[in-house]
């Protein structure tokens, strides 16, 4: 989470109905956005495009249980990087941060390549974790802030189609690349962002105005606003940047209005999460022990990703009919729906139908999550729900795929869909009762 000011009032009002078109340097801006949010994407899930392999690496000693626990380093080392960058973007800027997340997942892919035994590999996660903790965050916030104003919340939605397309490649490298030269090269691939990306961040991505104008760089700020047709930065109230100041904020969360929606945002979001991370990091062994061959397996988080693509695009146009929050609850229900129709040995046709709507419901029930945060508290907190959200839901995320690979290591991999089920119904709890707390009264 960031703590740079936003914009509020006449000046939000005006963003949000800006209906001038995206200049070419903004859209060189979001092309490197969704670019790394791609790279991002394809380093998630490239572990568990490859883990049946690795699994029968005996020489890299990986066990189930093993397997579990790197999957959890990783995301353990997201919650850990999203958490750092928070703090340097305050110091530093978004620019800088996006670099050095980049670089930093970079190297770490290479250490899984290059790694001789689990625990070099789970060490290679962890670092991989660490850069990509904050890269999502500062995307999205650059191409909200970058976006003309009438175009962001479907700049942001195609932000988030990159993640996914980034899950495709993943398992296109799993099936072609691992297929003739083993894993180890598919992690090389992943080092390729601090050679591609990271030259053309340095050279053609901007610092953010609104950051610029929060550490009181106002007529650079402006400047830069100008330059790529953005209307310029005002200066709002914010609290202050550091550690102490969003432990408040979180303690605030915690009265009035927010006392019951803040728990069950949390509890939705950590439900979310453990369901997109353990999916994510054990569909194609889950479906490799139901029976189904190395191939099909693989292709099933091909599968899993084309839908989410498009429950990205859906999502948001049915949320503005029927609401975020039940919106929500209904693809909670459905996803669970689906992960108990996986436990069952279904025709090969049938289960890529299958896994396919699951990828539209999975996804973007947590964005739903997301999006129902503005509706339930005053523009003051939203940004510090945001946060905690997403923070508390990172929590989630680590127990995924060690929960995924707990089961799997007891032989029970059918078990794992059920357990998913489970998750996704107390999501469509939770989220269900968020959206029926009271609204906040004003702003």
């Amino acid at each position: 989470m960031t703590t740079a000011r936003t914009l509020s009032g006449p000046a939000a009002a005006a963003a949000t109905t800006d209906p001038r078109p995206p200049s070419r340097r903004t859209l060189v801006v979001l092309a490197l956005c969704w670019l790394i949010v791609l790279f991002d994407g394809m380093d998630v899930n490239v572990y568990g495009a490859v883990m049946p392999r690795m699994l029968a690496d005996t020489g890299l000693g990986l066990t189930p249980a093993t397997a579990g626990r790197v999957g959890s380093w990783t995301t353990f080392g997201m919650l850990i990087g999203a958490l750092v960058a928070g703090n340097l973007t305050d110091w530093t800027g978004r620019r800088p941060v996006l670099v050095g997340g980049t670089l930093l997942f970079s190297v770490g892919s290479a250490l899984c390549a290059a790694a001789q035994g689990a625990e070099a590999f789970g060490l290679g996660r962890f670092v991989t974790g660490l850069g990509l903790g904050g890269v999502m965050p500062v995307c999205l916030s650059m191409v909200m802030e970058f976006a003309p104003g009438a175009r962001a919340a479907l700049t942001a939605g195609t932000l988030m189609t990159s993640y996914h397309v980034g899950g495709m490649l993943a398992s296109v490298l799993g099936l072609t690349l691992a297929d003739g030269s083993g894993w180890r090269p598919v992690f090389w691939v992943g080092a390729v962002p601090a050679l591609v990306a990271v030259p053309l961040l340095l050279w053609l991505l901007p610092e953010s105005p609104a950051v610029l104008l929060a550490k009181g760089h106002t007529a650079e700020a402006r400047k830069l606003a100008d330059r790529y047709g953005l209307r310029p930065p005002h200066e709002t109230t914010a609290p202050p940047a550091g550690a102490r100041a969003r432990w408040h904020a979180a303690l605030a969360l915690l009265h009035g209005t927010g006392r019951r929606a803040t728990p069950l945002l949390w509890a939705a979001s950590f439900c979310g999460l453990l369901l997109v991370y353990g999916v994510s990091t054990w569909l194609p062994q889950l479906m490799r022990a139901a029976g189904y061959g190395p191939t099909s397996s693989v292709a099933f988080l091909f599968a899993v990703n084309a839908g989410g693509i498009v429950g990205m695009l859906v999502a948001g146009a049915v949320a503005r009919r029927f609401g975020a929050a039940r919106v929500s609850a209904v693809w909670f229900l459905l996803t669970a729906a689906c992960a108990l129709l996986l436990a069952v040995r279904l025709p090969l046709p049938l289960t890529y139908v299958v896994v396919t709507v699951t990828g539209i419901w999975l996804f973007s029930a947590q964005v739903m999550v997301y999006a129902t945060v503005p509706t339930l508290y005053p523009a003051p907190q939203v940004s510090a729900s945001l946060g905690w959200t997403t923070g508390v839901g990172r929590l989630g995320a680590v127990v995924g795929p060690a929960l995924g690979g707990t089961v799997v290591a007891h032989g029970a991999g059918q078990w794992a869909f059920v357990t998913f089920a489970g998750a996704g119904l107390t999501g469509a709890l939770a989220i269900h009762l968020a959206g029926k707390t009271p609204r906040h009264s004003g702003t």
